[in-house]
């Protein structure tokens, strides 16, 4: 979602911090802002992360970016400096990053500090047999779903499993009220099939849906929404829907459980083992089964409410920011070793 200049209501909206774990030791992480909401869950680790900036501020180099309410151990380091400073881990987030940025903007004692890479989707050129861009023996490779684990060949890069953990900025109670489902997707339209751009357009010319996110107005949405008003729009809605067929777990998933929405999408990979059919939301290959299911929750509001409650207490336990922390701590501490 787009930055708003709006510190005030993030500070005024922030939750009180959870009481985490502590590290065995304190430690300096060059990162970038790829994903900024993973990344402000991910902050809540207690280390000190630095971002890379440069001067126009430009994509994955934005910095401390938003209204996010980034913590005081979240800094920046300007590209020009960054040969100067010094960390003690490389945590990568992009290809590009690992392929090109570090060859020209790191020293080579930085290249070859303890080096983490975070991969967020799952194989894009084919589902089965490709081949890791990583190939480092010496790296950690963390994946952020078992399913994203499974698809890739992971070659000689030992790799490790931290699923999503969601400190939510905002805690409404659900309502439900307004009888429509909920799409968060960005740049549906550009990306096509693998997003679900069909599978969104048969459901919406056949039930009511509210689609934000990037480009969204290109097929009549709502647009971009900053991140302290996604959780009124959550909160308000019947359901969410989930239309896409081949990514990872999307955050905004875990945002709608933990938010108290029933989920329906499709049931291709790792939404299957979150989203039990009949208990807490519902996923099926079979898009008229789907359409049948959703024009139930909009029926029957008390239907939506009871597998709601179900999916919140299971993200709660499962996607807690607590797990999430304790996770990456063991592994920062696994590759500062």
């Amino acid at each position: 979602m787009n930055p708003r200049d709006d510190d005030a209501i993030a500070a005024a909206a922030a939750p009180e911090p959870a009481v985490l774990a502590a590290p065995r030791r304190r430690l300096r992480i060059l990162t970038w802002h790829v994903h900024g909401n993973y990344l402000y869950n991910l902050t809540q680790v207690p280390h000190d992360f630095y971002l890379v900036t440069d001067s126009a501020r430009s994509m994955h180099r934005s910095g401390r970016a938003g209204v996010l309410p980034w913590g005081g151990n979240v800094h920046e380091a300007p590209v020009e400096r960054l040969r100067d400073m010094a960390f003690d881990v490389v945590l990568y987030q992009h290809r590009r990053q690992w392929d090109e940025d570090r060859h020209v903007e790191l020293s080579p004692a930085q290249r070859r500090l303890p080096r983490i890479v975070l991969e967020h989707d799952p194989p894009q050129e084919h589902p089965t047999d490709t081949l890791h861009w990583c190939q480092d023996p010496d790296a950690l490779l963390v994946h952020v779903t078992a399913y994203n684990a499974l698809m890739w060949d992971n070659g000689r890069t030992p790799c490790r499993i931290v699923e999503h953990g969601v400190k939510p900025l905002v805690e409404l109670p659900w309502r439900g009220d307004v009888p429509r489902g909920l799409v968060v997707v960005n740049h549906l339209r550009q990306r096509g099939r693998r997003l679900g751009l069909d599978v969104y357009g048969q459901v919406q010319a056949q039930l009511p849906l509210t689609l934000v996110g990037m480009a969204s107005q290109e097929l009549g949405g709502a647009g971009e929404v900053p991140q302290f008003e996604l959780p009124a729009l959550l909160a308000a809605h019947r359901f969410f829907f989930n239309p896409i067929r081949h990514t990872s777990l999307g955050l905004a998933v875990v945002e709608a459980m933990m938010a108290g929405l029933p989920v329906v999408g499709l049931a291709t990979t790792e939404l299957v083992t979150v989203i039990h059919s009949g208990r807490n939301g519902y996923v099926d290959t079979r898009l008229p089964q789907l359409l049948a299911v959703m024009h139930e929750l909009l029926r029957d509001a008390g239907l939506a409410r009871e597998w709601g409650q179900a999916g919140q207490r299971l993200a709660r336990e499962r996607f807690g920011i607590q797990r999430f922390v304790r996770d990456w701590l063991a592994v920062f501490d696994e590759a500062a070793r």
